[in-house]
């Protein structure tokens, strides 16, 4: 046991006082059990014979306590362990199943390979840098359109043999990450708080070492990416930590942690969803990305202050090159490669920091998107241009450099640049012009062919940054997907599954990669293997670092996917125990609950939910997400109606279509759900028939006169989705031409319309006439200030995205008429203003 610090003693006495306050003994001895005190031996125990033989008594007692015990372990359990250890084999034949499937049905047409962004289109951009990268990315083997995946995998420290896909893992998915070595890094990095210590910028110093020996002195980084990817947290957490304070990709490692703890930490898709991260584990990630940059500035700074000589000069001069196309309007061009007499480049720990320095900032700037406010997008902005800054110092050294690069540069500083470049690449070429107004800083255009170009070379590296890129690439296609499944499921799920694969190869049990597992089995319209995924992922994370973050997270998918088989009561119990642990957003899943409870036919359970939303809302500090306002008002709605209008309103439904839900559902599901929406249009019908009736009968009578617009386009806006998922796109035309020809009868749901002109949009994409398709998102892409305005412009961007693709021309909009002309003056001619003015 390592030696504890005066504040580890104070908190391990409160934790012993604590403990003896517990009424049970089992609960006792586990919270004595979690302090993990080695057990003293006193010397006078040792003297003494009568003591020392009644501690020997008690020590066989307690053993055989422990025999009995374990003899009656619970057959249950070992069938639980059977059934989960079963979902590798499922889920690996299943995926390649589809892959084979995939393989044999795969499209030959160039314009579909290009959508994929597998395949680089000639005029992809006319700038140097990417006809470079190009010509790097061409020298990857394709086979049919597609990259071939390497799968020669190396081991590190001879730990871990990849099995081939299929063949389960040779461990019990229980038995124990950790081996005996492990257990002093589990006693002393055992705390779950991931921080880095403010750092003393004066004493960290120049980073000398050349690209060989930089590769060396990282294997540790290597390693420890192996161990965060095998679910050995602590372990990986031990080797960041280490020299996190003074080398910045130790520190970025560490950073990564956290920030993959954010994005697992709460629910919902990525960083495009309109969901937010838990505000504690933004600064946490943010507090170590911002040391980590600190520490990489100062090593940049102790390399240049070292004299005045030769290193000064040459890093002025590329300085000066840096400084020169960062201002330009286009990406960096290549400067063509000087023989090694006439030019000196900077020196290998010099471009190593300045590229952890723009990881830094890639990710906070990730992070920071995700907040969804205006001075989330200005900083995100601002850090996107400053990683885009310092990837072009290293990129002009990197060309520079020409085919003798790697003997200056490191393989790891190399496949950053990759990632990097790539990554802003991807994830500008997702936002919309709206939001890219307020992030974008840059002058030049983003493109997503060449971000999946430098990606996919990043990922054959099979080096530090190699897992993050599969995570990235499966986030970009399970994440994107779920935004227009009906326009990219066809070009993206086959990539998703070759990614997944190439990936459970190298890390079979990663809880990461088991997590995307579930959203790519959704995607596929396999519920059920979906959720044994999230299951199996939550339970092989158990007594480890993020064993309560991604439990909650697949609680909330698998709750997600109750909803989409209409299992109200398993989706309703998720919700309700989510809500109770203050997991990510208790206003969302309170009302969840209510509404899972109306469909369950227990309206005054629902009531008194809905009742409990508004008081959790008032607990809540901080601002709110779109969501939870949605939420909320829904709730006042049906309050102000004395919960009247709950028969004509299918909450649920509403909440499925807004998360684009329907078309991972089963058919039988479907047509279950457009049942329940005929009942409540046909309440509808019957509540208009009984006023009416009323009206008449008797002269200015004390109601309204009948008004369900609102009701009954959200009804018809639903079943026209449910129509389009059942792949029936003609009868849903006539729901979405009465919406449109009653639009201004919408005031109180203003989101319904621009929605309609999304469905309107997939009725005629289906029907052939994309053209029409684009004028329809383009007239959508008008609407503003509805609710999940953001999230239907992501949607909508997707989908022009690939209309551009496909060649589909960009319609004409009519031009706006004007007054008088000028003539090219400035004003207008006093004749002009005296025949269209009157004389006042």
């Amino acid at each position: 046991m390592s030696e504890e610090t005066p504040k580890d003693l104070k908190e391990t006495e409160q934790a012993v006082e604590d403990a003896f306050q517990f009424n049970d003994d089992e609960a006792f001895h586990d919270v004595v059990d979690s302090l993990d005190i080695e057990t003293p031996t006193p010397e006078n125990l040792l003297q003494n014979p009568e003591a020392l033989k009644e501690h020997v008594e008690i020590s066989e007692e307690v053993a055989e306590e422990e025999e009995v015990k374990s003899a009656n372990v619970p057959e249950q359990e070992e069938e639980k362990h059977e059934e989960l250890e079963n979902v590798v084999h499922a889920l690996q034949d299943s995926f390649q199943q589809m892959a084979t499937k995939g393989d044999a049905d795969k499209p030959k047409d160039d314009s579909e390979l290009v959508g994929l962004g597998l395949v680089l289109s000639e005029s992809a951009t006319d700038s140097k840098i990417d006809e470079d990268i190009q010509e790097e990315a061409n020298g990857t083997e394709f086979e049919d359109g597609l990259p071939k995946i390497n799968t020669n995998v190396n081991a590190v420290d001879g730990e871990f043999i990849p099995p081939t896909p299929g063949t389960p893992p040779n461990r019990s998915p229980f038995e124990s990450t950790s081996s005996i070595e492990d257990s002093d890094d589990i006693e002393t990095y055992s705390a779950n708080l991931l921080a880095l210590n403010k750092v003393d910028i004066k004493n960290i110093g120049p980073n000398n070492l050349d690209a060989r020996e930089q590769e060396e002195a990282d294997e540790p980084v290597l390693a420890g990416m192996a161990h965060l990817f095998n679910n050995r947290f602590m372990k990986a957490k031990k080797v960041f930590e280490s020299e996190a304070d003074t080398n910045p990709l130790f520190g970025f490692g560490l950073g990564y942690m956290a920030f993959l703890k954010g994005k697992f930490g709460r629910a919902g898709d990525e960083f495009l969803e309109d969901n937010t991260f838990e505000e504690k584990e933004i600064k946490v990630a943010i507090d170590i990305l911002s040391q980590t940059y600190l520490v990489a500035n100062a090593q940049i700074d102790a390399a240049t202050k070292k004299g005045f000589g030769g290193s000064v000069a040459q890093y002025v001069s590329s300085y000066y090159t840096y400084i020169k196309h960062t201002r330009s309007k286009s990406m960096p061009h290549a400067t063509p490669a000087t023989s090694d007499q006439e030019v000196k480049f900077l020196p290998n720990g010099v471009l190593r920091a300045h590229v952890i320095k723009a990881e830094c900032c890639l990710q906070i700037a990730i992070l920071q998107l995700a907040q969804e406010t205006v001075v989330g997008y200005i900083k995100c902005g601002l850090n996107l241009r400053r990683a885009y800054t310092s990837y072009s110092l290293v990129w002009q050294e990197y060309k520079r450099m020409g085919q003798a690069y790697n003997e200056y540069m490191d393989r790891d500083t190399i496949s950053g640049i990759q990632f990097g470049i790539g990554a802003v690449h991807l994830v500008l070429s997702t936002l919309p012009t709206k939001i890219l107004n307020m992030v974008s800083a840059f002058g030049w255009k983003a493109d997503k062919h060449l971000g999946f170009a430098l990606i996919k070379l990043c990922l054959d590296n099979d080096r530090i940054r190699s897992p993050s890129a599969s995570m990235l690439l499966l986030g970009y296609y399970t994440v994107l997907t779920t935004f227009a499944p009906q326009i990219l499921s066809p070009i993206y799920t086959q990539p998703a599954i070759e990614t997944l694969l190439d990936a459970q190869k190298k890390y079979p049990n990663s809880a990461f990669f088991l997590y995307f597992a579930g959203r790519t089995s959704r995607l596929a319209r396999n519920l059920p293997l979906s959720t044994q995924s999230f299951k199996y992922a939550s339970e092989i994370s158990n007594a480890e670092w993020v064993e309560v973050d991604i439990r909650q997270v697949c609680d909330y998918e698998i709750a997600v996917n109750n909803l989409m088989q209409l299992n109200w009561k398993e989706a309703s119990d998720l919700f309700e125990k989510l809500c109770s642990e203050n997991y990510w957003s208790p206003i969302i899943f309170k009302y969840l609950h209510g509404v899972c409870l109306e469909q369950m036919g227990m309206r005054t359970e629902a009531i008194l939910a809905f009742a409990e939303v508004s008081q959790v809302a008032a607990r809540k500090t901080g601002s709110k997400s779109n969501m939870e306002l949605y939420a909320l008002r829904k709730v006042e709605s049906f309050q102000a109606a004395g919960y009247q209008d709950l028969p004509i309103t299918c909450p649920a439904l509403e909440y499925l279509y807004i998360n684009n839900s329907f078309e991972c559902m089963e058919h039988t599901q479907l047509n279950d759900a457009m049942d329940t929406v005929d009942i409540a249009l046909e309440e509808i019908q019957e509540r208009e028939k009984a006023e009416y009736t009323v009206r008449a009968n008797e002269i200015m009578p004390n109601i309204d006169p009948p008004d369900y617009y609102t009701h009954r386009g959200t009804l018809l806006l639903i079943k026209s989705a449910i129509l389009n998922a059942l792949g029936r796109h003609q009868q849903s035309i006539i729901h979405l031409n009465w919406i449109i020809d009653h639009k201004d009868r919408m005031a109180n749901e203003k989101w319904i319309v621009p929605y309609a002109y999304w469905e309107a949009g997939l009725v005629t994409w289906i029907n052939g006439d994309k053209l029409k398709s684009r004028i329809l998102w383009e007239t959508a892409l008008t609407q503003t200030k509805f609710d999940f305005e953001y999230r239907l412009a992501v949607r909508l961007n997707l989908a022009i995205s690939r209309a551009e693709d496909l060649g589909t021309p960009k319609p004409e909009r009519p031009k706006p008429e004007r007054g008088p002309s000028t003539n090219g003056r400035k004003r207008l001619s006093l004749a002009a203003v005296r025949s269209t003015t009157p004389v006042v």
